[in-house]
């Protein structure tokens, strides 16, 4: 009887198995460095986009009034943009993640609409409140109704997905419309309006540091990602893991609130683009967060400094909100990701 060999496998075999993971390690880094780069390259296309005759040429120039138009006004705007953008598309890939919805974000479950009635309530109190003292009551009155909403949802036996951003919605209006009846009875109506629209306009040096706050809870976002993950599968699977469910549902109720806060106080409020920008990103990237994540960041950023741009040029000298292009852009989108998805489940 002879004796066979086990199959032996070769050094060579195992090499070649690491090097296709190690080249699309390499090709989404290198993509993602490709994407920050456009998006820098917009950043200073957005900077010299403006009435103001601030150019190339009259910088280099040294003329006094271009440099303070360039750091009062235009550098200001540009990092705020940057800033929102980041920060509404990862606190709508948050907000997602919690609800384990793919249409949601903060504008579609009442959490704009309630930081906006926080505002309402600070103006009409305590009208010489300080920029912090209404961001954190916004910020409270966000955090209470986006709370109101995962206890409606709970309440839901039935959680569709056409559903749930519909319940939302619903809520929202509910609260948008209690603002405006007291906005109204107070005449406060012009006052909400400039918050409800989201516009960069009034961007300048002093008024938007508050921003640099969403910045860094984006940062915080994206290393809690993976929890985020694991309390999307549900409270017994997170427990069964070893974490807290409630204290991460917490963290992610506070990250929303704040940056819906944050936003609305500073440049008001942007809707659907916290639910556009992370679906655009599943379709292209996948699922898996801390591989999307960045992304997200990246193309919010991006996404709202083309809108940006072109509410600045399309009918210059005059300008038209960014609020008001993201949202005629996001809600056709957003009528797209529905009709696909039921398509889908046909």
């Amino acid at each position: 009887m002879t004796a066979t060999a086990a199959p032996t496998r070769s050094p060579a075999s195992g090499t070649a198995a690491v090097v296709p993971d190690e080249r699309r390690r390499f090709s989404r880094a290198a993509g993602l460095a490709a994407a920050a780069t456009a998006v820098l390259c917009l950043a200073v296309v957005s900077m010299f986009v403006g009435v103001s005759d601030v150019s190339v040429s009259t910088l280099l120039a040294g003329d006094p009034v271009a440099w303070d138009v360039f750091w009062i006004s235009r550098v200001p705007r540009t990092l705020s943009v940057i800033l929102t953008g980041m920060a509404l598309g990862v606190a709508g890939l948050i907000l997602q993640l919690m609800v384990r919805n793919k249409f949601v974000e903060p504008s579609t479950v009442g959490t704009v609409e309630s930081a906006s009635l926080g505002i309402l309530v600070v103006t009409i109190f305590l009208p010489a409140a300080s920029l912090f003292t209404k961001m954190t009551t916004a910020a409270v009155f966000a955090a209470a109704g986006t709370a109101l909403f995962l206890l409606v949802l709970r309440r839901i036996p039935l959680r569709n997905t056409l559903v749930v951003p519909l319940v939302g919605i619903m809520l929202g209006g509910v609260i948008s419309a209690v603002t405006t009846f007291f906005a109204y009875r107070t005449d406060l109506l012009q006052t909400l309006n400039s918050w409800m629209v989201g516009d960069f306009s009034g961007v300048l040096r002093g008024r938007y540091e508050l921003l640099w706050i969403v910045g860094a809870l984006t940062l915080i976002g994206y290393l809690a990602a993976d929890r985020f993950t694991v309390a999307g599968m549900g409270q017994d699977f997170t427990t069964n893991l070893g974490l807290n469910y409630n204290r991460v549902m917490a963290l992610g109720l506070v990250i929303v609130s704040l940056i819906s806060a944050v936003v609305v106080v500073s440049v008001g409020s942007i809707p659907f683009l916290g639910l556009i920008v992370p679906n655009l990103v599943s379709l292209l990237i996948g699922d898996n967060v801390r591989r999307s994540a960045p992304w997200v960041a990246v193309f919010g950023a991006g996404f709202v400094l083309v809108c940006d741009i072109i509410g600045r040029t399309i009918r210059y000298p005059y300008e038209i909100p960014v609020g008001v292009i993201v949202s005629a852009v996001g809600s056709v989108l957003f009528l797209y990701l529905l009709l696909r998805r039921r398509g889908s489940h046909a």
